[in-house]
């Protein structure tokens, strides 16, 4: 096996535990943000796991980038990393590629600085990482000859499915949320000066 193939297998292998583990932060910052929480799976715990499995997400991403860059098979330079329509092979999916990885490094660095800047700011920089999860996917599907595997396209299908499952109970909760503050009773504040009568045995 020459270098080259080796690292054309390591892109791809890399490039679908990025996907995977891209879905899984999505998912939990899905559900993180709907402060979805049990007694077994508590808030800080989820929140926790989230910025693991992101930590973890951007290692893979690194190599996907690193190996896809080194491969020799194709050229695909570094300026097309970040910089979309910059490559010559397959221009557009490169391009989606690059978009997501801009936005998920704006995530990170939103992240390192989160303490330096505005809430308001970070929370909108942070929401840009879940344009990425679809860029991610159609980068995927059309850059690589994987999806005509069934394993790898029942994976994909899989990963739509968690986002999705992931949206339907932050809207579901939410909704529900949005109904007990409705359904609420009143409470009439009593008039000041007006005793309270208490009602003997």
């Amino acid at each position: 096996m020459t270098s080259s193939s080796v690292l054309w297998y390591a892109t791809r292998a890399t490039g679908i535990m990025a996907l995977v583990l891209l879905t899984g932060t999505t998912v939990l910052g899905i559900l993180t943000a709907n402060r979805f929480s049990t007694r077994s799976w508590p808030g800080f715990a989820q929140q926790d796991l989230h910025r693991r499995v992101s930590l973890i997400a951007m290692v893979f991403l690194a190599a996907h980038v690193l190996t896809s860059v080194l491969d020799t098979y194709v050229h695909i330079g570094w300026a097309a990393v970040v910089v979309p329509f910059a490559s010559a092979y397959k221009r557009t999916w490169v391009a989606v590629g690059a978009i997501g990885v801009d936005l998920l490094l704006a995530v990170a660095a939103s992240s390192v600085l989160r303490h330096r800047i505005n809430p308001r700011t970070w929370r909108a920089l942070h929401r840009l990482a879940y344009l990425s999860f679809p860029l991610a996917l159609a980068h995927a599907l059309g850059m690589g000859t994987d999806m005509r595997l069934g394993w790898v396209t029942g994976l994909a299908l899989g990963c739509v499915a968690a986002v999705l499952g992931a949206g339907a109970i932050r809207i579901t909760l939410a909704a529900a949320g949005r109904r007990r503050v409705v359904d609420l009773p009143a409470v009439r504040a009593r008039p000041r000066g007006v005793p309270v009568k208490y009602r003997s045995g």
